[in-house]
């Protein structure tokens, strides 16, 4: 990262706390800073470095998966298939540091909720949304696959490897019921739906990335 790009992302981060930074600004910082230099452009802009979570692995549920961030890239695929926008209620299934359900929120202006079951996790996520004033960021604490069926406001879900086989399927499938209240969009990063009759595939922006709509 030069000095340059640091300065920049340490500008925007400025901005953001100064409440200033509007979710055009933020895009057009990031429209600027090449693919390759992004997620660390991005931990800069936030202030934050990558939390050792390696004590907190006990609090995971059996076939959970330690956290692990997510590209820069795959959200802003995401919030583009998705269409994303400031009335949409954005969920991340498994939200480790926030940073994605912050991001989702500075690119958007959409309210964002972060399910997460460590608990030094959740306290780091709630940091990174304080300082950087997000209040429509939320993080709730447990086990997503028994809070994900309450996120009846959710229109967008972001799944990145929170677990698989049968908790996934159980995860998903209780999603059914936020279906019936309205179309919802499920962006799964390196994670592949079993068929679902409500489900239909909406988008495959890269090989990692599927968008599921509902019908």
């Amino acid at each position: 990262m030069t000095p340059e790009r640091t300065q920049h992302a340490q500008k925007l981060r400025q901005r953001i706390v100064d409440g200033t930074a509007s979710p055009a600004v933020v895009r057009e910082a990031l429209a600027h800073i090449p693919a390759a230099d992004r997620d660390r452009w991005w931990d800069i802009a936030y202030g934050v470095d990558q939390v050792a979570d390696d004590d907190d692995h006990a609090a995971l549920p059996p076939g959970g998966v330690p956290y692990l961030p997510c590209g820069v890239e795959h959200v802003l695929a995401t919030i583009e298939h998705t269409k994303m926008g400031a009335s949409d209620v954005f969920v991340d299934v498994g939200s480790g540091l926030g940073r994605v359900t912050t991001l989702a929120h500075l690119l958007t202006g959409a309210s964002a909720i972060g399910l997460e079951v460590q608990p030094a996790l959740v306290d780091a996520s709630r940091s990174l949304a304080a300082a950087l004033h997000a209040d429509r960021v939320v993080v709730v604490p447990g086990d997503a696959v028994q809070l994900a069926r309450y996120m009846m406001i959710g229109t967008v879900f972001f799944l990145y490897c929170p677990f698989s086989g049968a908790r996934l399927d159980e995860m998903v499938d209780s999603l059914a019921d936020v279906a019936r209240t309205r179309t919802i969009r499920i962006a799964c990063v390196s994670v592949t739906l079993s068929p679902r009759p409500w489900l239909r595939v909406a988008a495959t922006p890269s090989a990692e990335l599927i968008i599921y709509e509902s019908a």
